[in-house]
C-alpha cells in the first residue's frame, strides 16, 4: 500500500477526474460492497471513467470524510466475484492494477479506478438486458440510459464504420449530378492518369464506396456515405432525419447572435457534404492573415494554418454521428475559428491528440475526401492540426466532449500563449498582484482572460505542471480574489471577477441565430432536434435577454445588507431542520422576487445541500414556470434564478 492522500488532497482528485466516494460500511461496520457501486461503475465506463472510493463519505459535497474499511479484503473479493458474474455486470474493465487499498489520513480504503470502456463493450449494463440495466454519468451522478441512447451506443459497438450501410430504395436520381461532376474533376486532377478516371458513373461510384452491394440480403444501392457525399439535403433527410449541415461567420470577436455569412441547406444549393466542405474552406480560408511560403522561388499559398482548417474541416465531417441531434456546425469569427459534430470521440481525446490511434466512425466517408486529397493518414489528422497550429505561436487548440447531447468541439484561436493585451488588461485589472504571480498562475489569469474562463483540464493541456500543482494554484487563486469559481468537481470553471457577464465560448447563440432571410418557406419548419446545442454552448446570456434586476452568483460578492436581508427571508426554512416542501418552495420564491440568485446563494441563504436543493426543488419550480433561469441548462455554472420577469440584469 504504497499510495496515501489526505483528506483535503480528494478535493483536488475531484477536480482532476471523475470522483464517487461511498461509504461502503456494510450492517455490521466490517466493510460491504454497496448496492449502487454497480450503477456508478456502468456510469463511469460509458462516459469518461473516474475513481470509486470505498470507506469514504462526502458529505456535503466537496467536504470528504475517511471512514475507512475494517475488512478490505471482505470488499475487494466481492468485488472480483460480481465482476465475473455476468448477471451482474456485462463487462469486466478492471485489471489487479485498477483495484487497490489506500491509506486516506490513517484510514485504509478500496481505491477502484474505471477506465472508459472501449465502444466494443459499450454499452457496459447491469444485468442481462442493456434497455434499462445501462447508466451513464452526468454531473457527477449515476443517471439511467434512454432507450435511444442504448440503441446508439449499441450500433457504435457492432459497426465499425456507420456509414457502410446500403440503402434500399435509393439511387442515382437522388445524387446531386453538379456534385459528383466537380469530385471526378477534382479525383482526375489530384490523380491525373487514373484507371478510375475514366470509368461510366456506376462504376466509379462503386469503386469509392459510394455505391455497394449488401450481399447477405442481395441488393445494391447507394451506400449511405454516398447519399451524405453527393445527395441532396431533402433526401439525405429521409435516411437521416437529424442531418444538418451549418456555417457562420461573426463579424467581431465576441459572443452574439447576428451574422455576416451563413450556409445551411435553403434549396440554392445541393446541402450535400462534399459541398459544404468545398464552399466552407473557401469561405474560412478566403481573408487569412498568414504570410505565404516560398518553395523553389515559388509562392505556396497553401500554408500551414491552410492546411489546419482543412484538416479541421475534413475531421468534422468524417467524425460526425449523422444519427445524432445536433447539427455539424462550423463558426468563424475574426479571433478564431470553432467546428463541432454529433457524437463523442470514439477514442479518448487525450489519445487522438497524441496520433497513432484512429476509429473513425464514417470510413466510406473518410476514404472519399482522401482520394481528393482531404484528410490525412489514419490517426495522423489531430497531430498535425496542433503542430501547425504551435507553428504559429498561437494558444493551443480546444479539444472537448459534450455529454448531452453527444457532441464533439474543437475550438482554434488565433492569438498567442501570451498576448500583450491580455497582460496589459490583468496589470490594470490587479497591478502588482498580478505581476507578482508565479508563471502558471500568470498563465491561468491570461488564459481567464482571452478564453472567458480557465479549467484544470485545459490548464493540462497549455501546461506541463502535475495536477495536484495546477489544483492548489486555482484553489489560492480564488482564496486571494484573483479568480471567481463556479461548478464542483470535473465541472469547476474559473472567471475573472467581472468577468462573468461576458463569459462566452465560440459555439453560444450559434443555434439560435436568426434564420430569417436564409432558410426558404418549405425548409423553416425545422425540427428542433436538427438544431440543438447542448444547453451550456447555447443558452441565451442575460445581457442578450429581457431582464432587469441584479444578479447574485456568489455570496461573497453580495453587500452586506442584501446578505442580511436575504438570510432574514430565509429564516422560515433555515431555523428548521425538515420543512414542508411548500415552506421551502413559498421562501425560494420570496428571496428570488425582483431579483436573479445562483445556486450557491440560495444554498447559503436556506442552509441546504446545493446538488440537492437544485435535484429536489429548484428543477421542478422551473419545470413548473414558478421559477425563471437565465440560462436554458440547469447546471450551467453562471445560473441563476428569478421569480418574476425583469428588464434588465447585472451580474455581480
Amino acid at each position: 500500500m504504497s499510495l496515501q492522500w489526505s483528506e483535503g488532497g480528494l478535493a483536488g482528485l475531484a477536480e482532476a477526474c471523475d470522483l464517487e466516494c461511498k461509504s461502503a460500511q456494510g450492517r455490521g461496520g466490517r466493510g460491504e460492497l454497496p448496492e449502487d457501486f454497480w450503477k456508478t461503475y456502468s456510469a463511469m465506463a460509458n462516459t469518461d471513467g473516474g475513481i470509486i472510493l470505498l470507506g469514504v463519505q462526502e458529505k456535503p459535497r466537496g467536504t470528504f470524510k475517511a471512514i475507512g474499511l475494517a475488512d478490505v479484503e471482505r470488499v475487494r473479493k466481492a468485488l472480483w466475484d460480481n465482476l465475473h458474474n455476468r448477471k451482474q455486470i456485462s463487462a469486466n474493465l478492471l485489471s489487479e492494477a485498477n483495484v487497490q487499498p489506500i491509506l486516506i489520513s490513517g484510514k485504509t480504503v478500496l481505491q477502484v479506478h474505471v477506465p472508459r470502456a472501449p465502444r466494443q463493450s459499450r454499452p457496459v449494463h447491469l444485468g442481462t438486458n442493456p434497455f434499462g440495466g445501462t447508466w451513464l454519468r452526468r454531473y457527477e451522478g449515476d443517471y439511467a440510459a434512454d432507450d435511444e441512447t442504448v440503441r446508439r451506443l449499441m450500433a457504435e459497438r457492432v459497426e465499425d464504420s456507420r456509414d457502410e450501410r446500403v440503402l434500399k430504395h435509393f439511387d442515382f436520381n437522388d445524387l446531386d449530378m453538379d456534385t459528383v461532376a466537380a469530385y471526378r474533376n477534382r479525383f482526375a486532377a489530384v490523380k491525373p492518369g487514373h484507371v478510375w478516371s475514366d470509368l461510366p458513373l456506376p462504376e466509379f461510384l462503386e469503386r469509392i464506396g459510394a455505391w455497394g452491394r449488401n450481399r447477405d440480403d442481395g441488393y445494391s444501392g447507394l451506400r449511405l456515405a454516398g447519399l451524405l457525399m453527393f445527395g441532396r439535403a431533402e433526401v439525405i433527410r429521409d435516411a437521416a432525419p437529424h442531418y444538418m449541415v451549418d456555417y457562420q461567420e461573426r463579424p467581431e470577436a465576441k459572443t452574439e447572435k447576428r451574422w455576416v455569412d451563413r450556409l445551411v441547406p435553403d434549396g440554392t444549393w445541393s446541402g450535400n457534404v462534399y459541398d459544404f466542405f468545398r464552399r466552407v474552406y473557401q469561405k474560412l480560408t478566403a481573408d487569412l492573415k498568414v504570410p505565404f511560403q516560398l518553395q523553389d522561388g515559388q509562392r505556396v499559398d497553401d500554408t500551414p494554418v491552410h492546411e489546419a482548417l482543412r484538416e479541421a474541416l475534413a475531421n468534422t465531417l468524417i467524425h460526425a454521428d449523422y444519427s445524432g441531434r445536433v447539427s455539424i456546425l462550423v463558426v468563424k469569427r475574426p479571433d478564431m475559428f470553432g467546428f463541432r459534430n454529433p457524437g463523442r470521440m470514439r477514442i479518448p481525446p487525450e489519445l487522438a491528440i497524441q496520433g497513432g490511434n484512429s476509429d473513425c466512425r464514417n470510413r466510406r466517408l473518410q476514404t472519399m475526401f482522401q482520394l481528393v486529397g482531404y484528410g490525412d493518414h489514419a490517426g495522423s489528422g489531430l497531430p498535425k492540426i496542433y503542430s501547425n497550429w504551435a507553428g504559429q505561436h498561437w494558444r493551443s487548440p480546444v479539444l472537448y466532449e459534450q455529454p448531452e447531447p453527444e457532441q464533439t468541439l474543437m475550438e482554434l484561436r488565433m492569438s498567442s500563449l501570451v498576448p500583450e493585451q491580455a497582460v496589459s488588461d490583468l496589470e490594470a485589472q490587479f497591478g502588482e498582484r498580478f505581476r507578482v504571480q508565479p508563471e502558471l498562475a500568470r498563465l491561468a489569469l491570461i488564459t481567464a482572460q482571452v478564453e472567458g474562463m480557465v479549467s484544470h483540464d485545459r490548464l493540462k493541456q497549455i501546461s506541463t505542471d502535475h495536477p495536484a500543482d495546477i489544483t492548489k494554484m486555482l484553489s489560492g487563486l480564488v482564496r486571494d480574489g484573483l479568480l471567481l469559481s463556479e461548478g464542483s468537481g470535473r465541472g469547476m470553471v474559473y472567471f475573472l471577477p467581472g468577468q462573468l457577464r461576458t463569459m462566452a465560448t465560440v459555439f453560444e447563440q450559434a443555434d439560435q441565430a436568426s434564420t430569417e432571410g436564409v432558410i426558404p418557406p418549405e425548409l423553416k419548419v425545422i425540427p428542433p432536434e436538427l438544431v440543438a446545442i447542448t444547453p451550456e454552448l447555447s443558452s441565451e446570456t442575460p445581457e442578450l435577454g429581457h431582464h432587469a434586476g441584479v444578479s447574485y452568483l456568489d455570496w461573497e460578492t453580495i453587500p452586506a445588507d442584501v446578505q442580511t436581508q436575504l438570510l432574514e427571508l430565509a429564516k422560515p426554512v433555515s431555523e428548521q431542520g425538515r420543512v414542508a416542501p411548500e415552506i421551502l418552495r413559498n421562501t425560494i420564491l420570496t428571496l428570488c422576487t425582483a431579483r436573479y440568485l445562483g445556486l450557491r446563494v440560495l444554498a447559503k441563504a436556506l442552509d441546504r445541500d446545493p446538488d440537492d436543493l437544485r435535484k429536489r426543488t429548484l428543477a421542478g419550480m422551473v419545470k413548473s414556470g414558478a421559477l425563471r433561469t437565465a440560462y436554458q441548462s440547469l447546471r450551467d455554472p453562471r445560473q441563476a434564478y428569478t421569480a418574476e420577469p425583469i428588464d434588465d440584469i447585472a451580474l455581480l
